[in-house]
């Protein structure tokens, strides 16, 4: 009976036919991911955002590595699910993080997102003071 591997694990490729592999040489290629992450872009735009608060949107994008319009569309999500709070100063935008803000899964909502932004952002003036 053939293996199985567990599902979004990578395999290594098997050689193509007319090939032959070394017994335990490595391969020339780029090392194979799953083609999932453990953060969501909205977790990495809001830690992009805890980073440096006054980050263009265009800079945002290039740190996630996803578009500007994609971009700007959680940007909008996170302001409305009041995870931030955008103001304008001058022709930039300045985001104001609530920490104190739920995550929205039931598994996790006792869980404030300042928890996860403290395993990432070490630099405690990036994250905002607790309200009284």
């Amino acid at each position: 009976m053939p293996s199985r591997s567990h599902p979004g694990t990578a395999r290594p490729s098997s050689p193509k036919p007319g090939h032959s592999e070394a017994v335990g040489a490595q391969s020339p290629g780029p090392i194979q991911r799953p083609p999932w992450t453990l953060l969501t872009n909205h977790g990495r735009v809001l830690l992009a955002v805890a980073q440096s608060q006054d980050a263009r949107v265009a800079e945002i994008a290039a740190q996630v590595g996803i578009t500007t319009r994609a971009t700007l569309t959680i940007l909008k999500g996170l302001e409305d699910a009041g995870y931030l709070t955008r103001h304008r100063v001058g022709r930039r935008s300045h985001y104001t993080l609530d920490t104190h803000q739920h995550f929205r899964h039931p598994a996790t909502a006792t869980h404030e997102v300042g928890e996860l932004l403290a395993i990432f952002t070490p630099d405690p003036s990036t994250r905002t003071p607790p309200s009284s």
